[in-house]
């Protein structure tokens, strides 16, 4: 479960260390990567973190202003290959990023200067865990009409995690079949489809995954209940 605790001490980290392998980021890597962010801050400005997915809805750190924000040059994509959280090497989904192209709506979220590394440094946890988002400052236009700079998190192309069709036919069987420790990448889509809604963001892409997914549930329901039925066959 992603929570505060499990970013603290480690074990979001270290559940994902045997399934990424090589791809896997350690404490220093990702400290390393954090601060060099934090090196190329725009001078005399707030720090901003843009939120276009599940940060949206479990945003885990701690911020003192939260504003919808455009950013443009930028759409979300399920481009990344899942094989920890979510998914399984056995049964990869996709993870989703950002790729250039468009626009994404979302929420920008300012932290507080005071404790701006320890929150920080939560979301880095989070999401470099094996490399495959790319942290960058980039300008996101806030909905009461202030231009921000604000760190996102973008597709590494070269990271081995990454995948170029993100089409919504591709992806949806691999999304419907894939869970892990952390629930089925189904969940995740529906949960982000939701949040979208509650903030009243439209993004025609996910509104396409999450309605194919409806239509491939009763397909991957079965799928999912005769793998464990087989499973605890050979067991027995």
């Amino acid at each position: 479960m992603i929570n505060r605790d499990s970013l603290s001490d480690g074990a979001f980290l270290n559940s994902f260390k045997e399934a990424l392998g090589d791809e896997w980021w350690s404490e220093e890597r990702i400290e390393a990567s954090m601060q060099d962010m934090l090196a190329r801050r725009p001078p005399n400005q707030p720090v901003w973190v843009f939120a276009y997915g599940s940060l949206i809805w479990n945003p885990v750190f701690h911020f003192v202003e939260s504003q919808p924000g455009r950013l443009p040059g930028w759409r979300r994509s399920f481009c990344i290959r899942l094989r920890a959280g979510r998914g399984s090497p056995e049964h990869p989904g996709r993870m989703m990023s950002l790729v250039a192209g468009g626009h994404t709506d979302g929420l920008a979220l300012r932290l507080d200067e005071y404790t701006l590394e320890p929150e920080l440094r939560m979301v880095w946890r989070r999401e470099m865990v094996g490399g495959a988002y790319q942290p960058a400052w980039a300008p996101v236009q806030l909905e009461d009409g202030r231009c921000v700079e604000a760190i996102i998190f973008t597709a590494n192309p070269d990271s081995p995690m990454h995948e170029t069709d993100d089409s919504v036919e591709t992806v949806a069987p691999l999304i419907a079949t894939a869970h892990g420790v952390l629930g089925s990448n189904r969940e995740y889509v529906r949960l982000l489809d939701a949040a979208l809604k509650h903030y009243d963001i439209h993004d025609d892409y996910i509104q396409a995954l999450a309605q194919r997914l409806e239509q491939l549930a009763p397909q991957a329901d079965r799928t999912q209940v005769g793998s464990k039925t087989r499973v605890n066959t050979a067991g027995a």
